[in-house]
């Protein structure tokens, strides 16, 4: 036989595309919503969730109010234009979105607090992204001061002031350190900072201002509202109460009685009372205790209250994340002969820090959504502003539209919080995923 018999291919058959009801969006369908008897049917419900929901707010939101001047307007557009039933009244979000958003501040300084947040923008971004130009640290650490001098204005010598007690407490610390060891320089530094700011700030500053008036028009507290005053106390509470908790976390930890039993006393009785009564306490009573010549804004109060209440609450989470490392980390601090400061900076702190993330954002976003609760005590943030605009004649009865926008505001900055947290733990991550 000339023809031989072969049993075993000698090329390779062409590679066919799998079949169509295995790639793609009906692939993925089948694998995950239509896999059996029961997804399918729970598939189909909430398809039909779904569609009864948009069915029901997509006309609410698409409703032709949008230049009506008051809720009556709105009923009779919405009558002409032939649809039925309860439709939005945007109107309102048109003639109050301004008020919303910067309260009763004068317009004519809306460009500061614009510029006011680009700083605060520019000033954190070195500190949350490392790609961000080392050069905007002087940012970072410049903008607690420049803030505050544009939102509220007057003459800009006492932020001066108080930025120089920094330097003097910073240059203290510097050159005591080798002379009187680290605990005893930082403890001359703090004392010198506040001797600055006590007796030499207000009398130096004040000859300086009044040969040199420079400033901005000033603006009373009480103008703030809006969505500008729950960020100014949200972002001023979430800055300051990280480092607060830190040092409350190691003090409830430190082997120093005195110093432990302050941190404990603190941090519990803060737990143990609720946000509003501290709010009332700082509207009504902290005045009392303070020095007759002190007396601080009540915007300012406010922010100290808060932030007393998130550094609390902070020093329990950094703390969990601090117990949370294996004894061996700070065995090895030890063996690298490195003291206390340096190896929390250096090694312990870093990981508990790393540990607590979620928790530290968790608190985060509380606090900016805590910030709701100052309506009670008279400021007008968006929700206050919200009752203050219903009271209006022209908008009494508005009630879904107000709140939906404040909510959808709120959420963007809690869940760019959020998203920010799960960028930060994968960028960190070093474990096994």
């Amino acid at each position: 036989m000339s023809d031989k018999i072969s049993f075993v291919r000698t090329e390779m058959l062409e590679q066919k595309a799998p079949p169509a009801s295995t790639t793609g969006f009906v692939g993925w369908a089948r694998a995950n919503l239509f896999n059996g008897i029961g997804n399918s049917v729970l598939t189909l419900l909430s398809i039909y969730c779904v569609y009864y929901v948009l069915s029901g707010l997509i006309p609410w939101l698409v409703s032709p109010t949008w230049k009506a001047e008051s809720l009556t307007q709105c009923r009779e557009m919405i009558a002409a234009a032939g649809k039925h039933g309860h439709l939005a009244c945007w109107g309102v979000v048109r003639e109050r979105f301004i008020q919303l958003l910067f309260g009763f501040y004068p317009p004519e300084g809306y460009w500061r607090v614009i510029l006011a947040l680009v700083i605060v923008g520019a000033g954190l971004a070195p500190v949350l992204f490392d790609k961000a130009p080392r050069k905007l640290l002087i940012v970072t650490a410049l903008f607690p001061f420049i803030v505050p001098f544009l939102l509220w204005g007057g003459l800009i010598w006492p932020y001066v002031g108080v930025l120089l007690g920094f330097v003097v407490g910073y240059f203290v610390l510097k050159y005591a350190a080798d002379a009187l060891g680290d605990l005893l320089a930082l403890i001359a530094g703090v004392v010198s900072a506040f001797v600055w700011w006590i007796f030499l700030s207000g009398p130096i500053m004040g000859a300086i201002g009044s040969v040199l008036p420079i400033g901005l028009e000033f603006v009373e507290s009480r103008s703030f509202g809006g969505l500008m005053l729950a960020l100014t106390i949200g972002l001023t509470a979430i800055l300051g109460s990280l480092p607060l908790g830190i040092v409350l976390a190691l003090g409830r930890q430190s082997d120093l009685l005195i110093v432990k039993a302050l941190c404990v006393g603190f941090i519990e009785f803060i737990r143990g009372v609720p946000l509003i009564t501290l709010l009332f306490v700082a509207s009504t009573l902290l005045n009392i205790f303070l020095p007759p010549s002190m007396e601080f804004d009540i915007i300012v109060r406010v922010i100290i209250m808060v932030t007393l209440f998130s550094a609390a609450y902070m020093a329990e989470v950094v703390r969990g994340g601090l117990a949370a490392l294996p004894k061996g980390q700070y065995e090895a601090a030890d063996a690298l002969g490195l003291d206390y400061w340096k190896a929390q900076r250096l090694i312990i702190m870093p990981q508990a820090l790393k540990i607590s993330i979620p928790g530290i954002v968790s608190t985060f976003i509380g606090v900016f959504k805590d910030t709701t609760l100052v309506s009670v005590i008279g400021l007008l943030d968006p929700l206050g502003l919200s009752n203050a605009i219903r009271a209006d004649q022209a908008w009494n009865g508005i009630v879904w539209e107000l709140y939906g926008l404040i909510g959808v505001l709120f959420f963007v900055f809690c869940f760019s919080m959020s998203r920010y947290s799960m960028y930060l733990e994968r960028k960190l991550q070093t474990g096994h995923k």
